[in-house]
């Protein structure tokens, strides 16, 4: 159905006035109901290929060579107006981030009917029954209210399985899935998926899937395409490949993922595997790594021998419900409803639940930054709970938090040496900014950045690299208490991995204790030395992780542990 030969593709570079070249010659086939996964990191080339299948890409910065065959025909010859014929019709794509891919100003139920009207000529009212029909077929709930509801009124799940009842409405041969499942919760995660593949064999079409977590592609594909710097490294089946890679890159892919099944020291990286010399076997590499029982029994004398740093008794954070301008709450939201934790000297709890579960409210209200309800926060001996703005002003170098965003938790017009520098300023620590300018250059160089970085904006970082800027910034005040909010989330397995380690080194170097949030449950596993499960605010269950894994008390449990993707 599509052949691929020799697809370069060149983006034109205003400043310097240069040509660069993303994806360097590729050539991949994919057969009619087949589902081929394209993998890499960001920066791989996999979007620019898919973007260039639809021919989404500028036509006057931008230059594709080769052919793109579809049933015989090369796209890349064909007019705006031909290729309009093909967009959406016969070729439909599904986006990464479906909140700036839906227009807010318009209903949900309005934009899909649009696409049905423009491609298939029917009436309003028939278009209006199609929608519904697809709302239903995609498993959205009360479809009719969904097709008035605006973007903003849907969960991002929801507002996934609208981007793909918009995909399907015109019974498309190919899907183009652009990394539609990664910020998702690992449960809407695996119903997506389903969907997905129950849509794909209803309908017999052919699917390219993009991500670069191998989890999720081991679930989908049959055969797989391995993308690094522009190139494929890779291909073949997807069995094949996840049993046997040979590529070095494949191997490092596979190794960084944390996997539940295994208790890790370190989690290896993709340069790892690309520095050695000689081949180096993924079996023995994760062999050497493993933690014995005995050194996690040794840790967990040394902690739980201790008082707690923090202790969180009976918390409550309600959000009232309220009718009208004037009128009482009616009800309320319990985001946080009825909890109690220990947190001790050294520890990493991990926090675990879908969206809405309450674990963000939870770490922002232990933090103060949310007012709780009811309930008592405990810290080093103190009660915090009550403490009025000037003291904790004094508190907040003690305790820090890692935002899940580190686009929007860094000041754009700030440069990255200024943003570090500036707690250090608010809280006068150190007598002049010559002094600070050293302190930031010791914290960037502590993960794994330089000098050069000082003056640097925001914008020229990736998101790994800026993720790295906030946790030396949560560093600067020399903290004894960090909260790491979904801080790994949202990036690719490989940096994902060098947070990890970095965040582990970091706790050894300097006695720090964390409470990590995040829905991925292999990652909590792989972190923390004891887990909460939580669900509708309240905590289903606490533990060890090895024990919660092995054997989980709540049904809830058991359902995020199976929606774990690709559980090897």
């Amino acid at each position: 159905m599509l052949n691929i030969k020799k697809l370069a593709v060149q983006f034109y570079n205003q400043e310097e006035k240069t040509w660069f070249e993303a994806v360097h010659h590729i050539d991949f086939k994919l057969d009619k109901g087949k589902v081929l996964g394209i993998v890499g990191e960001s920066g791989s080339g996999k979007s620019v290929t898919s973007f260039s299948i639809m021919r989404l890409h500028d036509a006057k910065n931008t230059q594709i060579k080769g052919e793109i065959n579809f049933e015989q025909i090369d796209l890349l010859h064909l007019s705006d107006d031909e290729i309009r014929k093909y967009r959406g019709n016969k070729i439909a794509m599904i986006f990464q981030e479906p909140m700036t891919s839906l227009n807010p100003v318009f209903t949900c139920g309005y934009q899909v009917q649009e696409a049905i009207m423009l491609h298939r000529k029917v009436s309003k009212e028939e278009a209006k029954k199609q929608t519904i029909d697809l709302f239903k077929e995609v498993q959205l709930p009360r479809p009719e209210q969904i097709f008035d509801s605006y973007p903003h009124q849907l969960s991002g799940g929801q507002k996934q399985r609208v981007m793909i009842a918009m995909a399907l409405s015109c019974n498309p041969e190919l899907l183009i899935a652009d990394e539609p499942t990664t910020a998702l919760d690992v449960t809407v995660q695996k119903t997506i998926l389903e969907l997905l593949l129950r849509l794909k064999n209803e309908r017999n079409m052919a699917m390219i899937f993009i991500t670069h977590d191998l989890g999720v592609i081991s679930e989908i594909a049959d055969n797989l395409l391995v993308m690094y710097k522009g190139n494929v490294v890779e291909q073949g089946p997807a069995k094949q490949l996840f049993e046997n890679p040979q590529h070095a890159y494949t191997k490092g892919l596979l190794a960084c993922k944390p996997s539940p099944k295994r208790q890790l020291k370190k989690l290896p990286t993709v340069a790892d595997f690309l520095n050695q010399t000689e081949n180096v076997e993924l079996q023995h590499l994760l062999a050497e790594n493993q933690i014995t029982p005995a050194e996690i029994n040794e840790r967990r004398s040394l902690l739980y021998a201790q008082k707690p740093l923090i202790e969180v008794k009976n918390l409550c954070t309600w959000y009232p419900i309220k009718q009208g301008l004037f009128s009482k709450a009616k009800n309320y939201v319990k985001a946080v409803d009825d909890i109690s934790f220990d947190v001790f000297p050294g520890e990493t709890l991990g926090l675990v639940g879908e969206s809405g579960c309450g674990k963000t409210t939870l770490g922002r209200t232990i933090l103060r930054l949310i007012e709780p309800t009811s309930g008592q926060i405990v810290y080093d001996g103190n009660d915090i709970t009550h403490l009025d703005k000037k003291s904790l002003r004094k508190l907040r170098r003690d305790i820090q938090i890692i935002f899940q965003d580190p686009y929007s938790s860094l000041n754009p017009r700030l440069t990255v040496g200024q943003s570090i520098m500036e707690p250090l300023q608010v809280h006068h620590i150190f007598s002049n900014d010559e002094e600070r300018k050293a302190h930031v250059i010791h914290l960037l160089e502590k993960v794994n950045l330089g000098a050069e970085h000082f003056n640097r904006y925001p914008h020229e970082f990736s998101g790994g690299q800026r993720q790295r800027i906030v946790i030396a910034r949560a560093l600067a005040l020399k903290p004894k208490f960090i909260i790491c909010d979904e801080s790994v989330s949202a990036l690719d397995v490989s940096v994902q991995a060098q947070v990890l380690n970095l965040l582990r080194d970091l706790q050894q170097e300097f006695g720090l204790t964390y409470i990590f949030i995040s829905h991925d449950l292999a990652v909590v596993k792989h972190i923390s030395d004891r887990m909460i499960i939580m669900n509708k605010g309240k905590i289903e269950e606490q533990g060890f992780p090895d024990e919660i894994y092995h054997q989980p008390k709540a049904a809830y449990t058991q359902k995020l542990i199976n929606a774990i993707p690709g559980n090897f």
